[in-house]
């Protein structure tokens, strides 16, 4: 796979995602989970978005690969993030990234995409991808959504 609009993935409702209408923006994917010390970082994510709409997608992958943080129901993950964080960026269906990765992590975690790759240890782990659909940086769970080295890439 090329790029990123090759993949197939579904919304947290269970319709797919239609990539193209994310053209020409810069996309911003996230692992997340409920029940993580990096929770909170949901209010950064949803504060990058609200400054960079215009230019940003956030895609939100609800995971309970890591600790088994994100246990909820596709109804329990929309009502805890709307109600305790204002999300209104993209969530999708919870994926699998350390056993039999989701074709989306296979592709983010692939080495062909050199010094941007990286093996996601943790929750919210940081995918840049370009307004073409390629990967362009990867930022470990520590590093905040609003930190300026994802900011300046915007």
């Amino acid at each position: 796979m090329s790029n990123l609009y090759s993949i197939s993935i579904r919304n947290i409702d269970g319709s797919p995602i239609e990539w193209k209408k994310f053209e020409g923006k810069k996309i911003l994917i996230v692992n997340t989970a409920s029940e993580c010390g990096y929770t909170p970082q949901y209010a950064q994510l949803q504060e990058l978005y609200d400054q960079h709409r215009d230019k940003l997608e956030i895609i939100g992958t609800p995971c309970n690969d890591f600790g088994d943080q994100e246990p909820g129901s596709p109804t329990d993950i929309v009502q805890f993030c709307t109600k305790n964080y204002g999300v209104s960026f993209t969530l999708t269906e919870k994926v699998s990234i350390t056993n039999h990765p989701h074709p989306l992590y296979a592709w983010l975690m692939d080495s062909a995409h050199g010094d941007k790759t990286s093996k996601v240890e943790w929750n919210f782990h940081k995918y840049l991808i370009d307004e073409n659909g390629e990967l362009i940086a990867s930022f470990p769970s520590s590093i905040s959504p609003i930190d300026e080295r994802i900011v300046k890439m915007l």
